[in-house]
């Protein structure tokens, strides 16, 4: 099923608009192109970010993550505690037609203790 892309990302980002989480979007050269709600107030200090290199605002040990994410189509994840708050962040590939078009960064608080389930 083809999907009309004629509105551009924000129209068919628009579900992500009101999750209770900050969801960033960059292409394959690091620009940044999609951040919903949460993330524009996440990261409002730094002013409007569409369209900016997201290798600007990170370590060199962030970046070679990037790199290492945008090369190898793998997944990066982790914990952080900041301001008071813990956060389990997400990145991953998104891919267009099969290929790394670039990556999609999820943030999102998650209780102090979070419970834990062994399914298998």
């Amino acid at each position: 099923m083809d999907v009309d892309c004629s509105c551009g990302i924000e129209g068919i980002m628009d579900w992500a608009q009101e999750m209770n989480c900050a969801v960033t979007v960059c292409d394959a050269e690091g620009v940044i192109v999609y951040m919903n709600a949460p993330a524009k107030v996440l990261y409002k200090k730094h002013g409007d970010l569409i369209g900016k290199d997201l290798m600007g605002c990170h370590s060199e040990r962030s970046k070679d993550i990037i790199r290492h994410i945008l090369s190898t189509g793998e997944s990066n994840s982790y914990t952080i505690s900041k301001q008071g708050q813990r956060k389990m962040i997400y990145q991953t590939p998104w891919r267009r037609n099969g290929v790394i078009a670039g990556i999609v960064e999820i943030s999102m608080v998650i209780p102090q203790t979070l419970p834990h389930y062994d399914r298998g």
